[in-house]
């Protein structure tokens, strides 16, 4: 294939690297995914988990668009749950637990399937640019390739550096090569800002040398909805998850060894996640608590290694096992795997454009770690915005990307290229001002048509969600019209389901909106043939019991998007604007916006100031 010439060249096969791959493909575009290694397209190199607070938002809005990783995480789901399934539809999230082995093979066989994908197992040592514009790469081997346009998704692979301890090796991850090659190429092109990240895992151990009795046990819950919109995949064999936690012992355990931790040794300058700290992390920082949770995650079905979520750490083996022999139902844990850290490089993502072309090299890409961000999710979710915009650019078409009030892949982008980020950024709900809008059940209602004009959707996902749509409308219109009058059968039977004594005549478009009323109160009153019709119900009451809200909230974006146009005075003075940073201020004097919009794209510009500096605005008689 050397010489050959692609639409779109991939670099990377972690999870943006193939949503990225596998987005430019459905839409027609030639493209070549290379990738160190074949065998760990798609690998888990974590925990073995998909979705969960926020990350399954993300999640669900890859699968409105046709994207891989919900149809592989449904195929490899071996524990399912529904976190937040107590509080409101906004924050609910979906999370599984998968089989390495099965999500790997599912996400090879669905590239594999895909006509006008090329994979090819070689590293990627160089770009070539011309003119500030790349045009292709060179392999390792002195292969060449161009493209009309390249997404680089190389996660920690770049100068990434394993910490043991005080014992430091090479690596993107345990056992697999590092890209310094490319990385160094990168920092010598003197056009771009970087910095160093870092993560890490805990010790992996033996199943069968764990205690499990009188572990908090956690089944699985095979009710939750499945990832996908579009697939009815079949789960495989569910597994329990367990839970224990670390201890007074634990901890002094590592007081007396903290200064051989690669992280409080000096030995390595990345900043870590805040969310996903290391134990001695938790142990420093947290010294007022007595325990801390591990939530025990097994790897696979036919795998008796399990994965011990809460006890990532980058001290000495010895230690590891010392701290191990402390915790409840570990005291003859066997570690296969000893836990490590990683550092590596990231490229400040600011210098990006908000469809994730880089604004220093044109028709290239980022997407995935190399931003900045930590997770599967967050990597696949800017691997497909990258896709499809690296598709688009080949074929002269002009870049998409979606907003703040369409979905958290907005939100994403959005924080990323706008603020940056100095530690690893993870996705929640909190991130997002529009979170009844933003759901996981109405990711397809958000998306999916928009998925169907770039051409993202096959035939049989275009009809499923025309059928819903559909539905839905049927729905609404049936609900609107049926009146329950007291004393009749429905009202009747309606009664006992609900508690609720119909007295006068009452609709049900109003009864539904109590917090007592169920779906399956409802679904007397309409047709539910199957669980898609059953989702496309729920999706309507979600919509109808937040109604108020959801129209507030349609109402302050519709406002801002009108103030987008809004028009900055040349002159305007912005030292008189009380509360806005000193930052923020020599950044409006030096780039002088000319609206309110040109404004809040500037990088390091918070919503925040924006609405300090439309009250200023208004004080002197723009229209706002």
């Amino acid at each position: 294939m050397s010489n050959q010439h692609f639409h779109v060249i991939v670099v990377g096969g972690g999870h943006a690297g193939c949503e990225a791959a596998a987005a430019a493909s459905r839409m027609g575009c030639s493209t070549l995914l290379l990738t160190h290694s074949l065998d760990a397209l798609g690998q888990m190199s974590c925990n073995p988990a998909i979705g969960g607070i926020g990350k399954g938002h993300l999640v669900k809005e890859i699968s409105a668009m046709g994207g891989l990783m919900p149809i592989a995480a449904d195929c490899a789901a071996i524990h399912k749950r529904t976190l937040n399934a107590s509080k409101g539809a906004a924050v609910q999230a979906t999370r599984i637990q998968a089989d390495r082995s099965l999500y790997r093979q599912a996400m090879r066989r669905l590239l594999e399937g895909l006509p006008s994908l090329r994979l090819f197992q070689q590293p990627v040592s160089d770009l070539i640019i011309e003119k500030d514009r790349v045009i292709g790469v060179k392999t390792e081997m002195g292969l060449t390739f161009t493209a009309d346009t390249v997404v680089l998704t190389v996660g920690t692979f770049l100068a990434g550096r394993i910490h043991i301890g005080r014992t430091q090796q090479s690596g993107g991850r345990a056992g697999d090569q590092v890209s310094t090659d490319l990385s160094t190429y990168l920092r010598t092109q003197g056009k771009f800002r970087f910095g160093r990240l870092k993560t890490g895992t805990p010790p992996r151990i033996d199943s069968e040398t764990i205690n499990f009795n009188g572990l908090e046990r956690q089944p699985s819950s095979p009710e939750t909805a499945p990832f996908d919109f579009w697939e009815n995949s079949q789960s495989p064999k569910q597994m329990d998850c367990f839970i224990t936690y670390t201890n007074a012992q634990t901890h002094e355990v590592i007081r007396e060894h903290m200064h051989e931790s690669a992280i409080f040794s000096g030995d390595i300058s990345g900043t870590g996640p805040r969310y996903c700290p290391s134990v001695e992390d938790k142990v420093h920082r947290f010294a007022q608590q007595s325990r801390h949770q591990i939530f025990i995650e097994p790897e696979g079905i036919d795998v008796r290694e399990v994965y011990p979520n809460g006890i990532s750490t980058s001290l000495p083996y010895a230690v590891q096992q010392a701290m191990l022999t402390t915790i409840t139902g570990f005291e003859q844990a066997h570690i296969t795997r000893p836990g490590y850290a990683i550092e590596y490089d990231f490229f400040d993502p600011r210098d990006l454009q908000p469809h994730l072309e880089s604004r220093h090299i044109q028709r290239l890409f980022f997407a995935g770690q190399i931003n900045g961000t930590t997770g599967y999710e967050e990597a696949a979710a800017q691997g497909l915005l990258a896709g499809i915009n690296a598709a688009l650019l080949a074929t002269g078409q002009s870049p998409w990307y979606p907003s703040r009030a369409e979905s958290y892949i907005g939100v994403l982008v959005d924080d990323l290229v706008k603020l940056g980020t100095a530690e690893p950024y993870r996705m929640f709900t909190s991130r997002a001002e529009h979170r009844l809008l933003l759901r996981e059940d109405n990711a397809d209602a958000r998306l999916t048509d928009k998925a169907i004009s770039l051409g993202l959707l096959n035939e049989k996902q275009q009809s499923l969600w025309l059928h819903k749509k559909q539905k839905m409308q049927q729905y609404i219109q049936k609900i609107n019209q049926v009146v329950l009058a007291p004393g009749s059968t429905d009202a009747l039977d309606f009664q006992a389901r609900s508690g609720i004594t119909i007295t006068l005549p009452s609709k049900l478009s109003s009864l539904v909106k109590r917090p007592e009323v169920s779906a399956d109160m409802v679904a007397m009153f309409v047709d539910v043939q199957d669980s898609y019709h059953a989702h496309a119900l729920m999706q309507v009451l979600t919509d109808m019991k937040y109604e108020g809200y959801i129209a507030r909230q349609k109402d302050e974006i519709a406002k801002r998007q009108a103030n987008e146009a809004l028009a900055i005075p040349h002159d305007f003075d912005y030292d008189r604007v009380q509360g806005l940073s000193n930052e923020v201020i020599e950044k409006l004097k030096t780039l002088k916006p000319h609206t309110v919009g040109a404004a809040s794209r500037i990088s390091g510009i918070t919503p925040a100031a924006i609405s300090i500096l439309l009250v200023y605005l208004k004080r002197m008689g723009v229209r706002v």
